[in-house]
């Protein structure tokens, strides 16, 4: 074996286990725990996670005790990690469908097929790209080198899988005890409003008194989970997305209060400011946001523009067979034989046909509407995979590309005369096919290169996603029906902030019901930021977009990872230290994350199961105290979670410095 980059870790020649039913099976049962996680903190917080570090983990600690090879740990992280971006492009579209009211509720055979098209057809795609963006671009893949990492450090014995499992529990029990359907003893965040007090404005030239008003203040969520997000994102990204909520609750909020004077004035005696600034957020600046992503959506797609179509084109005209002049290609270079890839793509084109004309009831917007899928899908697999080399799939902006894939299917429909709910809900289904064949594609190109580096079969690691797909399809979508039933999709609690932005977008331009004054006063804001050079303006929008809870929470996991990078460089630190030091609070990080959203999926099974099990409703009434939990307890998630990804971490680079190390 060898660790020089250009010889994969397992030789071409090695004959070794890899595509077993152990690790498949595993691989599944982690494709579907890790999708229900990223459902809900990607509907909580607008942001998703890749799932590559937790299943590593997971899939080296599990298949050791069965004397797992290497590759076998490869494949079950390989085919789990799919389950996440699965999840990913259904949360940022399927939901929509609700919210729009093209569906009554979240409707399971339409939501499986839509994964399961979307997912599979996705993997099909990259299979055509992965020799040019995997063996031949010059590209970084970041999360696919440090994946490979991790799963090299498993063959020592360093598994961090007393990380992830600690981080876990911990966040599970936290979860427990402070969400709405558990034993509400903690309270996770505080909300109040500084008034103003009476003031007067002139308009069109009369005075009118203005009634007082405020500004809306709000704590950061006492989440372990959305802090590990921050951490995971970096200071930078937090930083970026926590200046879209300071502009929008702490600026927009309060200007929009101050020069409606009608709003204060009409208040009844006791209402609580709150309640109007969360109303102003929810009817004025959301819709302003919504604007402002699709400015940035176009804006970030313009930018990579040049590398975007050359690797593109590279990709069509380097289509290669599996062999050439009847020389044996090597294991680590075989995929799946194209002529079959190629009938595949085509038997799923049938399939979405037929599933566009369930949703639509038209053949000619049916056939349209598979056109554009096909053919956007392919563009955005080959762009996905790309800004995965460059970026990794963590940052993968597919909700970018789903807006523009929904935008001219949108125009389509309304060019044929399809404008009304059949044809939003037509719409829809091709931004959800194209969301998660984009999610899937980007996820499976990470894959792919890990699995170059160790030194894995590209035909088996692609079955492997495949097989994936179908499971996690299968299942995900109860996973899906039972959080909306828990906590409703596009609530406060469970805002599902792209999903909002592909509902109002369909139902703008199909059924005509944009709030078009807002939404273009956004594009404009979008233009500003673009002119004065702001750093991520999509990154921006979502922070308006989102609870100020949410992303102050993310905001504060954020300064935890900057305070860390600053005292392990002011301790003069190797970089071998800072790597392995790093790798602690992402793995501690991703434990919360799982931890956290998995115990919420969790109760919200429990919460439904209580309206056919009374034993549970009994349960949950004796453990369930009267109250609403406490806030003060709440404070102490901010010094654990703080001690745990900064003082551990920080205690990794003393304690390498001295040679003693943690196995």
């Amino acid at each position: 074996m060898s660790d020089r980059k250009d010889v994969p870790y397992v030789p071409a020649d090695t004959d070794m286990a890899e595509l077993t039913f152990k690790a498949i099976v595993l691989g599944v049962i982690m494709a579907i725990v890790l999708g229900a996680a990223n459902a809900y903190v990607g509907m909580k917080a607008g942001l998703t996670v890749a799932a590559a570090f937790p299943a590593a983990v997971v899939a080296m600690a599990v298949l050791r005790p069965f004397k797992g090879t290497i590759l076998e740990e490869n494949m079950a992280r390989t085919t789990a990690s799919v389950g996440e971006s699965l999840m990913a492009g259904a949360i940022f579209t399927i939901p929509a469908c609700v919210i729009t009211g093209a569906w009554d509720t979240l409707r399971y055979w339409e939501s499986t097929a839509i994964m399961l098209i979307g997912g599979v057809i996705g993997v099909l795609f990259v299979i055509v790209l992965r020799r040019t963006l995997v063996v031949e671009a010059d590209l970084p893949f970041p999360e696919s080198v440090a994946a490979a990492e991790i799963v090299k450090a498993g063959q020592g014995g360093q598994t961090g899988a007393k990380l992830v499992f600690g981080g876990i529990v911990l966040a599970a029990v936290w979860e427990l005890f402070k969400n709405s359907n558990g034993i509400l003893l903690i309270k996770e965040k505080t909300a109040g409003a500084i008034a103003f007090g009476q003031s007067s404005i002139s308009v069109l030239q009369e005075k009118v008194e203005y009634a007082g008003g405020g500004m809306y203040l709000q704590s950061p969520a006492a989440s372990p989970m959305l802090m590990g997000v921050g951490y995971i994102v970096n200071f930078r990204v937090a930083s970026i997305l926590f200046s879209g909520a300071v502009i929008g609750w702490l600026f927009l909020v309060p200007l929009a209060v101050f020069l409606n004077p009608g709003l204060s004035a009409s208040l009844e005696p006791g209402t609580d400011l709150v309640v109007l600034s969360e109303d102003v957020w929810f009817n004025q600046i959301r819709p302003l946001a919504v604007g402002t992503m699709i400015v940035a959506a176009f804006w970030t797609l313009w930018g990579l523009r040049g590398p975007l179509i050359s690797g593109i084109r590279k990709a069509l005209v380097d289509i290669r067979p599996d062999s050439a002049g009847g020389e044996k290609v090597p294991r680590t270079e075989k995929d799946l034989p194209l002529n079959r890839v190629f009938i595949a793509i085509g038997a799923m084109g049938i399939a979405t046909f037929f599933l566009y004309l369930y949703f639509t009831g038209s053949v000619l917007g049916a056939a349209i509407l598979t056109i554009v899928m096909v053919v956007l899908g392919f563009l955005f697999a080959a762009v996905a995979g790309y800004l995965v080399g460059l970026i990794g799939n963590s940052n993968n902006p597919i909700s970018g590309l789903t807006l523009t894939a929904l935008l001219i299917a949108a125009v389509l429909m309304v060019a044929i005369g399809l404008t009304d709910m059949s044809g939003v809900a037509g719409v829809l289904a091709v931004a959800g096919v194209v969301c998660c064949a984009a999610g899937v594609a980007g996820d499976m190109m990470q894959d792919l290169k890990v699995g170059h580096i160790l030194g894995g079969t590209p035909w088996r690691m692609e079955v492997g996603e495949i097989i994936g797909v179908v499971g996690a399809a299968v299942v995900l979508a109860i996973a899906l029906n039972v959080l909306h039933g828990a906590y409703t999709i596009g609530s406060a609690e469970l805002p599902a902030p792209q999903a909002g932005l592909m509902a109002l977008i369909a139902t703008g331009i199909v059924g005509g019901e944009m709030a078009w004054p807002l939404v273009i006063t956004g594009m404009f804001f979008a233009v500003g930021l673009i002119l004065i050079n702001a750093p991520a303006p999509m990154l921006i929008a979502v922070g308006m977009y989102l609870p100020f809870y949410s992303t102050a929470a993310i905001f504060v996991g954020g300064l935890i990872r900057a305070f860390f990078e600053w005292k392990q460089k002011k301790a003069g630190a190797t970089e071998q230290q800072r790597h392995e030091a790093e790798n602690k609070g992402i793995l501690l990080s991703s434990g919360f994350i799982a931890g956290e959203s998995l115990m919420a999926v969790a109760l919200a099974f429990l919460f439904l199961g209580q309206d056919f099990v009374p034993a549970i409703a009994r349960w949950k009434e004796a453990l369930t105290p009267g109250g609403g939990g406490s806030f003060l307890l709440g404070l102490l998630a901010y010094p654990v979670v703080f001690a745990l990804l900064a003082w551990l971490p920080l205690r990794e680079v003393r304690r390498a410095g001295t040679g003693d190390r943690d196995q």
